[in-house]
């Protein structure tokens, strides 16, 4: 059975910064393309930043230059590493494959909470 566990969210100050895990378990990880997504309610949900199995990346305009993706084949476990959060960023972010359907399984995600 899939699990994607996603952890590291919480309560920052605008300007702060935070790092998201995500732990897949997923036999086939390293080959696949995966991204974080966030939410926020009442709006769709959003791909925040992708990266492929190589380490090709792409983010969403709003969070270039602050937000970086990696992976860690080994481990399973992909990252986001946030800085300079703006109140904006406030959701609740999620991992999944790239690309990913409202249909497919998802995680509980991981709140974070950017106060101004």
């Amino acid at each position: 059975q899939v699990q994607l566990v996603e952890s590291g969210g919480g309560l920052v100050q605008a300007g702060g910064s935070l790092r998201l895990s995500c732990v897949v378990s997923i036999t086939a990880f390293a080959i696949m393309p995966m991204a974080w997504y966030r939410q926020v309610p009442g709006k769709q949900r959003e791909l925040v930043a992708g990266i492929t199995s190589s380490g090709s990346t792409r983010y969403t305009d709003s969070v270039k230059g602050r937000f970086t993706i990696s992976r860690d084949n080994v481990k399973n476990t992909m990252y986001l590493q946030m800085n300079s959060l703006k109140p904006e960023d406030t959701a609740v972010y999620y991992c999944n494959r790239d690309p990913s359907h409202e249909s497919d399984y998802w995680g509980q995600g991981t709140r974070v909470t950017v106060s101004s």
